[in-house]
């Protein structure tokens, strides 16, 4: 469950992804915390809290290895730039860094995740059905159904349709397969980030409407630059949450293209479109995450004096939110 949850999260990376040389480094974390800065949780329990600490400062747990240390210090914090820990983002961070990873498993989905994403993954395997079988009525799970299901195609129109797949896609028969991997991969990628975006935008949605609450109140209304803040934060924070909504409508009405017009050059355009966008909305999904975990966790039950709710906001919400929004901002032009 422990690794799950990390492989799964959004602003967890386990140290043991990588590898590095210092004993005990491996079972770490790097998390992103609420200012959107990368630490290393050195242990995380349910009575003790989470032990974090910067990057550079871990060298004093492990005097005895101040060498191996300094060196994996040095892969650490190319890592630490990443604004998500999301296994996509990560792959090509990694990828970037040319640091290599301990097993592949790491960087993938946990099968537990696969599945709640099944709803999700049909929009994208529901025309894939349609075309080679004629039908969306099949029993799927998860991509490797798919698969298993064209490697042993039980109908001469499908083995047909197949092959008049690979032709359009300029791939032979027995590459299919290779191909469905790929475009699973890449549309469970587009489900994972769909996913967390529906769980955010809502809590966004609860977050706005709690802080619109204080704006009455009279230790508000008498100081312009506390009006003013919450109104920057209000419009930032929905302008986000538009801007990313919208990215995710451009994708589904590219998978559709695809489907009307299946070719090497249209799988190519839209698997490059998705994946160039891994990295940004990684980060802003993560951004948004961790704001609203923290908010959801001090504030279970709503409520909060204006005072509270103010200092809340100035302390935790407003730190990292430009970072955020520039983000968002940087990746409008390459939809």
């Amino acid at each position: 469950m422990w690794e799950d949850e990390a492989r799964d999260s959004l602003h967890i990376l386990p140290l043991s992804t990588i590898p590095l040389e210092t004993p005990g480094l491996q079972h770490a974390r790097l998390i992103k915390n609420v200012r959107l800065e990368t630490v290393v949780e050195m242990f995380h329990d349910v009575q003790t809290g989470s032990g974090q600490v910067l990057p550079r400062n871990v060298v004093v747990y492990f005097e005895s290895y101040k060498e191996e240390v300094e060196r994996d210090l040095v892969k650490i914090e190319k890592i630490a730039r990443a604004s998500s820990f999301d296994v996509y983002s990560s792959r090509i961070e990694l990828r970037r860094l040319n640091i290599d990873v301990n097993s592949v498993e790491s960087l993938t989905l946990s099968e537990r995740k696969k599945a709640e994403l099944t709803n999700y993954m049909r929009v994208f395997t529901r025309p894939l059905m349609e075309y080679v079988y004629g039908t969306e009525d099949m029993q799927i799970q998860d991509v490797t159904d798919i698969i298993s299901m064209f490697a042993n195609p039980n109908r001469e129109e499908a083995l047909r349709n197949l092959r008049m797949m690979a032709d359009r896609l300029d791939i032979g028969l027995t590459d299919i397969p290779q191909f469905l991997e790929e475009y699973g991969d890449i549309f469970l990628s587009l489900a994972y980030f769909k996913k967390c975006l529906d769980d955010i935008v809502p809590e966004v949605q609860k977050f706005l409407t709690w802080m619109s609450e204080i704006r009455n109140s009279i230790e508000v209304k008498r100081d312009a630059r506390q009006m003013k803040m919450l109104d920057e934060i209000n419009r930032d924070l929905t302008d986000i949450s538009t801007s990313i909504t919208g990215r995710f409508e451009s994708f589904d009405n590219r998978s559709k293209d695809f489907w009307s017009d299946i070719n090497a050059e249209t799988f190519r355009s839209i698997r490059e479109l998705i994946s160039s966008h891994h990295v940004t909305i990684g980060g802003v999904l993560c951004g948004l995450a961790v704001k609203m975990d923290l908010w959801k966790g001090r504030f279970a039950r709503g409520g909060g004096g204006p005072n509270r709710r103010l200092e809340f906001i100035k302390s935790e919400i407003l730190p990292g939110l430009s970072h955020i929004k520039a983000l968002e901002q940087s990746a409008r032009t390459h939809v």
